[in-house]
């Protein structure tokens, strides 16, 4: 439970001393004991300081000025970045890994933020906030009368996740949308979902059974369902991406043909074997800071050699195991060059084939990202795996 001034307690809910923290992203972050309360005269230069000091500021007040506030904070610590300078030259790494600093602080500062939330209608206890409603629950769960306590940065968050869940993501390879849930990558970056389709379409998947090993959203069992695939079992350690990926078969009538399974990390892979094994999984092998991030890194590279390690306990004779992943990691000197050559030697593995794509979202092509030049350079490999 958290702490709450009295006087900020009293000005509200006089019944309530103590309320539930229960951020849906933060990983490692304790629990605020104690939480100051701020309102629309506060300027941002005073929050700043305040959170710096390791403070928890609850926002009592008018909606639309807790945004201004908010976006008034992120603006001083983006200029203040800036104005520190870095004239000298740096590796790409040095880059990498200062840009990642950067965007922590600027995490954990403006995670300091909060307000209380409402379980009725899932909304921010302030004037003129609106409310999520129902979609709350897929963020944060079923919420007690009591409310709770969280970043509004995440509750900022959550509403833009909406409407990616309303509108859903255009997959080209699937002439069809998919919805992704709060806290499942959304498949925006569709250079991995092509090659899987272009790989189907040459080796011809109609009749054969596959395993989708970290599905996240669904979409690459759905392309392989989607292009003639008998039976195709999709898993996911994480319980969000599973009612994901459900939700979505039954959406695209796929339900027949896709079953999707929750599994633990240690054992990514459905019992039983296929004619075919597919997998995106993360790209970078650092920590993930929150837990939406941890579709995108892999600390170690444990999925990845998890996934290698059992393609020869559940891929049937003849098979294949198609794994689909970027060459960023290389390019910033976090893995080496032959990184999966080996790893696939070592687990008795052949690469019989590779296709390639290169990237076309918009930060590849953004030079003012001090990483633009490896990002240009980036290339997405499909590796078709199979045994000697």
């Amino acid at each position: 439970m958290v702490s709450i001034d009295r006087s900020v307690a009293e000005a509200c809910f006089p019944s309530l001393d103590t309320l539930r923290w229960a951020s849906a992203t933060e990983v490692r972050r304790p629990r605020p004991e104690e939480v100051s309360g701020i309102g629309d005269e506060t300027s941002a230069a005073t929050a700043l300081r305040e959170v710096e000091r390791g403070r928890y500021l609850l926002y009592r007040g008018h909606y639309a000025n807790a945004l201004q506030l908010l976006s008034a904070m992120r603006r001083r610590l983006s200029n203040g970045a800036r104005s520190q300078g870095h004239e000298r030259k740096v590796t790409a790494i040095d880059a990498y890994r200062h840009a990642r600093e950067l965007k922590q602080r600027e995490h954990d500062l403006l995670s300091r933020l909060v307000v209380w939330l409402s379980g009725m209608a899932y909304g921010p206890m302030l004037e003129g906030a609106p409310r999520l409603g129902q979609f709350g629950v897929q963020v944060w769960g079923p919420i007690e009368d009591q409310p709770i306590l969280i970043p509004l940065r995440e509750w900022i968050g959550a509403r833009g996740a909406r409407e990616w869940y309303r509108v859903g993501v255009e997959v080209p390879a699937l002439n069809a949308r998919v919805h992704p849930h709060y806290g499942v990558f959304a498949p925006i970056r569709g250079e991995y979902v092509e090659l899987v389709a272009r790989q189907a379409d040459a080796v011809s998947v109609v009749g054969r059974t596959a395993f989708d090993v970290g599905t996240g959203t669904g979409v690459l069992a759905f392309v392989l369902a989607n292009r003639g695939a008998l039976r195709v079992e999709a898993t996911d350690a994480d319980p969000r991406a599973v009612a994901c990926a459900q939700d979505n078969a039954d959406r695209l009538g796929l339900g027949a043909i896709v079953g999707v399974c929750e599994v633990v990390p240690e054992n990514p892979f459905p019992s039983g074997t296929a004619d075919i094994l597919v997998c995106n999984p993360p790209w970078v092998p650092v920590e993930a800071p929150t837990r939406l991030d941890r579709s995108v890194f892999d600390p170690g590279d444990r999925f990845l050699l998890r996934f290698l390690d059992g393609i020869s306990a559940h891929l049937r004779p003849g098979g294949e195991a198609w794994l689909v992943l970027s060459d960023f990691a290389e390019r910033l000197g976090l893995r080496p060059p032959d990184f999966v050559a080996k790893a696939a030697e070592r687990a008795g593995l052949v690469i019989r084939r590779r296709r390639e794509t290169h990237p076309r979202h918009t930060r590849a092509s953004d030079r003012d990202d001090p990483l633009h030049p490896l990002r240009a350079r980036e290339t997405i490999t499909l590796y078709v795996l199979c045994r000697p």
